[in-house]
């Protein structure tokens, strides 16, 4: 998808479609992260630390039961 940048007073803004911001849960309330490799700009939302921290904690867990068979997929 190709977007152009609008005039936003003094600055450019970017508009993001309402089904991209329904897709990745962004709302006017959800502050994003703005990282670049010094070709490309990445735009994140940045999501609640206790959520991410559940995440990780189920990740390790299944990591840690499955450990033997991830390793024999991974061959």
């Amino acid at each position: 998808m190709e977007k152009s940048l609008i005039k936003h007073g003094n600055s450019l803004a970017l508009v993001i479609d309402k089904p991209i911001l329904e897709m990745l849960q962004i709302t006017p309330d959800t502050k994003l992260e703005l990282t670049t490799n010094g070709d490309a700009i990445l735009v994140t939302p940045v999501r609640n630390k206790s959520r991410q921290a559940r995440i990780d904690k189920s990740l390790k867990k299944i990591n840690e039961q499955y450990a033997d068979d991830l390793k024999r997929l991974a061959e």
